[in-house]
């Protein structure tokens, strides 16, 4: 295949445009929006939650009287003080709080894939089939999406249906992000690389600005504001058009993409022979010196990045003191605000990689979020919540993109790309499943949401620390 054919290589980019509304409506805006409402307004003063704190209460001894005020279920000490009690959702029968439950729910979809992507890229690279497991992820997750209807009558099935969307939404990914190498020469990578994070962060917010069209309630006072989202039915359009929109578009890069660069033919027992493909890959990879640490640094860093944008809404609702009918609105305002610098970031990034080089790049950028981390601990309002989300937005977009293609540059001379990326991909999933459960055991041993922000610090110190031991020219190991 022609390397930096400009059809090939729109193509390519096209299916960031298709597959980044599933980022952001579902894991980032609307659907952590909506899950807090529905949970809320499901659970919070039902008689079975009340029961079981109650319950919980007398177990650990604690002389607390459980009062109801307004929509709002307190826990009233013996001096009078209160405390807002976290919601519990009913999950197949266990009683768990409801930030804790979505975060190991994604952190199980994450493992699945962690394992799946080896094993999988293994008998695509050797049957030369990628193309066609790009496909089938991407209809897994947008269908995946649309299913989100069952949510408002059973939430067990609706967390399901986004613990398959997710896996979906990755897998795909490993594929798309291993044509990368075949499509362009190494000096392009960071350029393309930027290019398509731009599209995806541009074409989500579009179709989130879409979405609130239907999802907004108008309010003569107010203004708009976000209250619908509540409303299962208004925002089920925006699910059903993340599921639509993911299709229809990717439609763009499947018809330009090739299925089998290399000309493989398929063999008997390649399911076998696919996994000792992998197994020929991981043995080279073993050799590289920069490669394996540039992917342990990443390991670190990526970590508090994913952890980050997965679990900052919810943070958001939860910590930030939003004048009353106005959280929901500052929320999606300031996801806007991320994807719009999301995008200036990734090209700045960028350029500043083709003066300094892209380990120094990182270096600064994985700087720039341990400080937004720390940042995070003392905010309250809403001012400061939308001036970490510039800072955030800036520096979640050059990570990604300089990230992306710092590997894609590293790789050996090889045509196994999707085995190469699925190492890639799974150190990724297993730092995320890490981090979000981390983010979780921290919640549920301190109960507070800023200890926890504060500790996803720890995974940009370390990665900060190993960006440094990464050699500048590649060592192989005998």
């Amino acid at each position: 295949m022609e390397k930096g054919n400009k059809k090939i290589v729109r193509g390519w980019v096209f299916y960031d445009w298709a597959n980044s509304v599933y980022n952001l409506v579902i894991s980032s805006a609307i659907f952590p929006i909506f899950y807090s409402n529905v949970t809320e307004a499901k659970y919070l003063n039902s008689k079975d939650r009340i029961s079981h704190l109650s319950k919980s209460l007398a177990e650990k001894n604690v002389n607390y009287d459980v009062s109801t005020v307004g929509n709002q279920l307190l826990e009233i000490g013996p001096n009078g003080s209160t405390f807002k009690e976290q919601v519990l959702v009913d999950f197949f029968g266990f009683m768990i709080e409801s930030q804790v439950l979505i975060s190991f729910i994604l952190s199980a979809s994450f493992l699945c894939v962690a394992f799946l992507s080896p094993l999988l890229s293994g008998i695509a690279d050797f049957i030369g089939n990628k193309k066609r497991f790009m496909q089938f992820f991407c209809y897994l997750g947008a269908i995946s999406c649309i299913s989100l209807s069952v949510f408002q009558t059973h939430v067990g099935l609706g967390l399901i249906a986004v613990f398959f969307a997710s896996i979906g939404f990755w897998n795909s990914l490993v594929f798309y992000n291993s044509y990368l190498p075949e499509i362009a020469e190494p000096k392009d990578h960071d350029k393309i690389s930027a290019r398509g994070f731009s599209m995806g962060y541009f074409g989500s917010m579009l179709l989130l600005i879409i979405c609130l069209y239907f999802t907004m309630a108008s309010d003569p006072e107010n203004g708009l504001y976000v209250e619908a989202i509540g409303s299962f039915w208004k925002a089920y359009y925006s699910f059903i058009l993340v599921g639509l929109w993911w299709i229809g578009f990717s439609q763009i890069t499947y018809r330009v993409l090739p299925n089998n660069v290399y000309k493989r033919k398929k063999e008997p027992g390649y399911i076998w022979k696919g996994f000792q493909e992998l197994k020929k890959v991981f043995n080279e990879f073993k050799k590289t010196k920069r490669l394996k640490r540039y992917l342990l640094a990443f390991f670190f860093f990526n970590t508090g990045v994913q952890t980050v944008m997965l679990m900052a809404v919810y943070f958001a609702k939860s910590e930030i003191n939003w004048a009353e009918g106005a959280g929901d609105t500052g929320l999606i305002v300031s996801i806007l605000l991320i994807q719009i610098l999301g995008a200036v970031g990734a090209f700045v990034m960028s350029r500043l990689s083709g003066k300094i080089g892209n380990l120094n790049t990182l270096m600064i950028t994985v700087t720039l979020w341990v400080i937004l981390c720390v940042f995070a601990y003392f905010i309250t309002e809403p001012n400061q919540f939308y001036a970490l989300a510039c800072g955030v937005g800036l520096v979640m977009g050059g990570v990604q993109a300089i990230a992306r293609s710092t590997y894609s540059k590293f790789l050996p001379e090889t045509q196994d790309h999707a085995s190469y990326f699925s190492f890639y991909d799974a150190t990724e999933k297993v730092g995320i499943v890490m981090g979000t459960f981390f983010y979780g055991l921290m919640l549920t041993l301190t109960g507070n949401l800023k200890a926890s922000i504060l500790s996803i610090t720890f995974f940009f110190v370390i990665g900060l620390i190993l960006l440094f031991i990464v050699p500048k020219k590649e060592k192989v190991l005998e």
